[in-house]
């Protein structure tokens, strides 16, 4: 069987690709767990300066990586060619520190001799979403790589060819053979992989994705790390900047076309200053250039997929009819390609858009009596991956980011991803963390050894 990409901003196919079977799914598994029994024998010195050479060979070949980026899922190109340049920085990262991070620790005991040691898990294997395809494979791939792992992805069908085919190409001109292999295919071929003979699963991706993952990696009692769906508050407090802060909240309720899911989908606003919030909120958003992804100066580009904008309308429509007000926008626009007006409205918590993960261009601003009701507010959800808070008062930010129930926060800044610290969530945004060492960590076998 075959399934064919779909260009989002023209709506013409791309390419046609084989449906790989369990069978094609079990091949690439033996190939890997070839190549783990040399790779992790490997020196860490060794693998940490090939995969500072892959950042490097990411770097040369980052234009073709952002066209073929833009051409599966639609995002700007300017946003394309900074996901690329991030995939180098992660690679850059992890070759330069792993040494130090995985070296063993010791333990003073009473006996003769007490360490822990970080030993490599075997094959992990991954199912990888469309929204950020490179740099989601990149964040998982690069510390379980220099940790001594060997990779099996199985990209989203939205984007093989990003998210799959050319990272395998890159990894290749740098990595041994079977040291990462991508396996293209369906929601079929992705039950084939977690049911095969790995030894441990990372996913990012939505909420019911994640669980269907876990079941079926449980009954192995594989480790499962899972980076899953947000609705993160973005709160702004009387005494913010306001200038500062709208313009954070149009960045990030819009970039990758709300399609993220750190994306600030719940602006929670103190009452006092929430008109003026609201103006220039909705003034910025209407200068948002939306059109062709390939030209530089566009600012958002269409959704990934038709059935994406379809779903997105009816949160939208459930919301009006519970009472929200479309403030701007709030329909498809008249064109070939999946495109969806930015979209202001005004909102409660319990509507759904905000109870939901809003995967797309619609931005629900909810208004707070005071700064407790904002914590309630943020707090309501059964997600719990980013928040942000916007103050003037540095302390009273800390103390904000103290009250709120997630995998981070920050203060005047949008939430992103950064390889230097952890990321990950708390309640239905996942299990597990990514990135720095607690994420490297979750790559390896943490072996206590004591000698008497």
């Amino acid at each position: 069987m075959k399934f064919t990409t779909i260009n989002p901003a023209t709506e013409e196919p791309i390419a046609e690709y084989e449906i790989s079977d369990r069978a094609a799914v079990d091949e690439k598994v033996l190939r890997a767990r070839k190549a783990f029994e040399t790779w992790r024998e490997t020196d860490i010195g060794e693998r940490s300066k090939l995969l500072k050479k892959l950042g490097k060979r990411l770097l040369k070949k980052k234009q073709q990586l952002a066209e073929s980026i833009t051409e599966e899922m639609g995002k700007p190109l300017k946003e394309s060619v900074a996901e690329t340049e991030k995939c180098a920085a992660i690679c850059e990262y992890f070759g330069k520190h792993a040494r130090k991070l995985l070296k063993d620790e010791k333990i003073k005991t009473e006996f003769q001799k007490s360490y822990i040691s970080f030993q490599p898990l075997g094959i992990v294997g991954s199912v990888m979403p469309w929204n950020f395809p490179a740099s989601q494979i990149i964040r998982f791939a690069a510390p379980s790589l220099v940790a001594g792992n060997v990779q099996l992805v199985k990209p989203s069908s939205t984007t093989p060819n990003s998210g799959g085919l050319l990272i395998e190409q890159l990894v290749a001109d740098c990595f041994p053979e079977n040291v990462f292999q991508a396996v293209i295919g369906n929601s079929t071929t992705g039950t084939a992989l977690i049911e095969s003979k790995i030894d441990a699963v990372s996913l990012t991706g939505s909420v019911e994705a994640g669980a269907k993952i876990a079941q079926l990696a449980m009954k192995d009692l594989k480790k499962v790390i899972l980076e899953l769906g947000g609705s993160d508050p973005f709160i702004v407090l009387e005494d913010a900047d306001m200038d500062k802060c709208v313009e954070g909240a149009v960045r990030g309720r819009f970039l990758n076309c709300g399609q993220s899911c750190t994306a600030a989908k719940r602006l929670i606003v103190i009452k006092e200053i929430a008109d003026a919030f609201k103006e220039k909120f909705i003034e910025k958003t209407k200068a948002l250039k939306v059109g062709d992804p390939l030209e530089m100066e566009t600012d958002m580009g269409p959704l990934a997929r038709e059935e994406q904008r379809k779903r997105l309308e009816e949160q939208l429509e459930a919301s009006v009819r519970q009472g929200a007000k479309i403030l701007l926008g709030g329909k498809r626009l008249e064109r070939r390609g999946y495109f969806f007006e930015p979209t202001v409205v005004s909102a409660s918590n319990e509507m759904t858009v905000c109870r939901e993960e809003a995967f797309g261009p619609v931005a629900p601003i909810i208004i707070a009596e005071s700064e407790e009701d904002a914590v309630r507010i943020a707090n309501d959800t059964e997600y719990g991956l980013g928040a942000s808070v916007w103050t003037n008062d540095r302390n009273r930010g800390e103390a904000f980011a103290r009250k709120i129930n997630s995998g981070a926060v920050y203060v005047n800044k949008n939430v992103r991803s950064d390889p230097r610290m952890p990321f990950g969530g708390t309640k239905k945004s996942g299990l597990g963390r990514e990135l720095d060492r607690y994420g490297l960590l979750e790559m390896v076998n943490i072996k206590s050894v004591i000698i008497n």
